[in-house]
């Protein structure tokens, strides 16, 4: 999970050298930044790319897309799709590139921009409106869901999204402080969870696995980044690259399968005597999974949990 406290002032593109390195950037190539944020990779990746080049941004938060508006007046090898990166397929499409695109990166979870500014709601270390939307103009927000779902309801999300052990405890104090008093602002909700644990964590504040359960569940995180993984193939053209820096072990476990999934191919019985070429594998994966070095963890500490992994398409795969 990305670090609540954000040492930095200026936002750092976590394991950038390692991210272009993994894309395998061609000077000519199509590439996708699906998690625009504050464009720290998309401006790296351009640094590579000639005057044929293109780039595709994608961000769901209305201002990441605002600064990549900005990029786009100032380089024309830019565009820019206001939306979820459930909706790569369509974008490549709208642009004309579906099929064509030669990498892919995913930077997952919340970013430090969104972490500093206490009005989104995203960090109990500072007193903001419980919101949590990466989009505030669509959806509900965490206040809002938190007023009317039931204990059960709170605690399967606590227990699911963020693996916290006293789900129960916490759901049951949730639902009964509203009943005195509405629960509309982080540092209040952040209270609330602290009380109700019994064990504290070291050097992790009892807050932390509610705040990032409750913020996935809010933005439909997992299931965004489930429908995007299987529009890659259709997306990447042979020799493409898939590169999917995660923060935490939900989405590094789902990135991890899929890869898996693809590389092994078509499922036949155990004991036929089938080559591994012939079960027609539609990824490999390159290299091993990847961590931040120690340099770069001491000077950027939103660094110090992610965990990058590397895929490219093989010939033989249909774009359909």
């Amino acid at each position: 999970m990305q670090a609540e406290a954000v040492m930095n002032k200026e936002h750092q593109a976590v394991m950038l050298a390692e991210a272009l390195n993994g894309l395998n950037i061609q000077p000519q190539g199509i590439y996708v930044d699906a998690t625009y944020g504050r464009g720290g990779h998309a401006r790296g990746i351009l640094k590579h790319l000639n005057s044929s080049g293109k780039l595709l941004v994608m961000d769901k938060d209305p201002q990441a897309v605002a600064d990549a508006q900005n990029l786009v007046r100032s380089d024309a090898r830019v565009s820019v799709c206001a939306g979820s990166f459930q909706q790569l397929a369509a974008f490549c499409s709208q642009q004309h590139v579906l099929g064509k695109i030669n990498g892919i990166l995913f930077d997952l979870g919340v970013s430090s921009p969104q972490l500093d500014q206490a009005e989104r709601g995203f960090s109990f270390m500072r007193a903001g409106a419980l919101d949590m939307r990466m989009d505030p103009t669509t959806g509900v927000s965490c206040a809002q869901w938190l007023a009317t779902a039931e204990s059960a309801q709170i605690a399967w999300v606590l227990k699911t999204y963020g693996e916290e052990r006293f789900s129960k405890r916490i759901a049951q104090a949730i639902v009964h402080t509203r009943t005195q008093t509405a629960i509309t602002t982080t540092t209040q909700l952040a209270e609330i969870i602290a009380n109700a644990i019994p064990i504290r964590e070291k050097h992790k504040h009892p807050a932390t696995r509610s705040f990032q359960a409750l913020r996935i569940f809010i933005n439909h995180e997992l299931e965004d980044l489930q429908a995007a993984l299987q529009q890659v193939l259709s997306v990447l053209t042979v020799g493409g690259r898939l590169v999917v820096i995660s923060f935490h072990s939900l989405e590094d476990r789902i990135v991890k399968q899929y890869m898996a999934d693809q590389a092994k191919g078509d499922i036949y019985p155990h004991l036929l005597p089938i080559k591994h070429a012939q079960l027609q594998p539609k990824l490999i994966k390159i290299g091993k999974a990847l961590k931040p070095t120690a340099v770069e963890v001491e000077h950027n500490v939103r660094a110090r949990s992610a965990i990058m992994r590397i895929a490219e398409k093989l010939p033989g795969v249909a774009n359909a």
